[in-house]
């Protein structure tokens, strides 16, 4: 009988052999990113992610004769289940090889452990929640992701379903390209300036960032309650999340809209810097700093990471500004392929935007769940 043993993450060095397994796994996909080790260290370090000071997490390994072949978080989300009133628990960084007693044995292992925190249901992948990368990858396995989206093996799926996981929602990718704005988005954007003199749309101040940061998020905590699976950050996670972004960020191609000089609606499109992490495998020394440099002014493409309107201001055309100016300026700034992720299988508004732009959905992750 093979030897299966669960290893409870608790020193640095299980840390860093949590970390580098996927290093292993992927070794052979030329579509999978590398994160940059660094950056991960720091995710997990609960004195640097703010995530830590509301909710509990706990990794777990997998050894297989003594080899490492799966991983998975455990984590609970005080702030999630606060807001929706439920018990919910979490999983997220499943990663392993194709074994069903593998799978069956870590997935058991969440559960367990999140039921000891009286959680009577776990979700997932979340790593850690919607404000982070989620979902698990079940179509469009043959193009890399764009930057802050996951990647997975096909199998995934099937040992998942498998250990009884329903799908609870999927999430898709539209990817479009094009070397010039239609012609029917320019003339409503152009509609929309001259129709509504009280609307404006600017892009980010990084020299007053401060007062901008406090503007996107007084719109975060608007725009965003209402979306299906809202979780509320602490400002502090907010913060954190500002200044790990500000590196890649181009401040022309953040907008905020404002309705007689207040703050309605903010935009995010984010260069693909995963063209860049893929040429450093996880490493910034000692070329990679070089090698960052270097291709930094020859990414092509972007990610609309987020988009939103406050409720009193929806409907009015504010969105249909936002992707006429990330068009437009993409399009100066050298841009001209684009992914919108993600959006909900249901909404349907974004969803007809999209396809009616010419994008096409090109990956789908699912979100699952199963009652303890």
């Amino acid at each position: 009988m093979t030897s299966l043993q669960v290893v409870e993450v608790k020193t640095k060095k299980e840390l860093k052999e949590f970390i580098k397994l996927p290093f292993k796994l992927y070794k052979d996909d030329p579509y999978w990113v590398a994160p940059l080790i660094g950056d991960q260290l720091a995710f997990f370090n609960s004195a640097k992610n703010p995530y830590y000071k509301h909710s509990q997490v706990q990794l777990f390994l997998i050894r297989k004769s003594g080899e490492t072949v799966g991983r998975i978080s455990a984590h609970t989300n005080k702030m999630h289940n606060q807001f929706h009133q439920d018990k919910k628990g979490f999983f997220g960084f499943f990663d392993l090889i194709n074994d069903q007693e593998v799978a069956h044995l870590l997935l058991e292992t969440a559960t367990d452990w999140l039921q000891k925190q009286a959680c009577d249901s776990i979700a997932g992948p979340y790593n850690f929640s919607t404000n982070d990368e989620c979902g698990l990858l079940v179509q469009g396995f043959e193009r890399s992701p764009f930057v802050m989206m996951t990647h997975n093996h096909s199998y995934y799926e099937k040992l998942l379903v498998n250990e009884g996981f329903t799908k609870v929602k999927d999430l898709y990718a539209w990817l479009l390209e094009s070397n010039e704005m239609p012609e029917f988005l320019r003339k409503i954007g152009e509609g929309i300036l001259a129709k509504e003199p009280s609307f404006s749309v600017r892009s980010l101040d990084k020299k007053n960032l401060k007062k901008e940061v406090e503007t996107v998020f007084t719109i975060y905590q608007k725009a965003w309650a209402q979306n299906w699976g809202f979780v509320p950050m602490m400002r502090e996670e907010f913060d954190a999340l500002v200044q790990s972004l500000l590196p890649i960020v181009v401040p022309e191609l953040v907008f905020i809209a404002e309705v007689n000089g207040e703050p309605a609606g903010f935009s995010v499109a984010l260069p693909d810097y995963n063209e860049i992490l893929k040429r450093m495998h996880g490493k910034v020394l000692p070329f990679g700093l070089f090698k960052a440099l270097y291709y930094k002014n020859k990414i092509h493409s972007l990610r609309v990471i987020t988009m939103g309107v406050v409720n009193e201001y929806q409907n009015r055309g504010i969105d249909g500004l936002f992707y006429y100016y990330t068009w437009k300026i993409g399009l100066q700034l050298g841009f001209n392929i684009g992914e919108f992720s993600w959006v909900l299988e249901d909404n349907d508004k974004m969803n007809k935007i999209a396809k009616h732009l010419g994008a096409s959905i090109h990956k789908t992750y699912r979100l699952y769940d199963r009652v303890i």
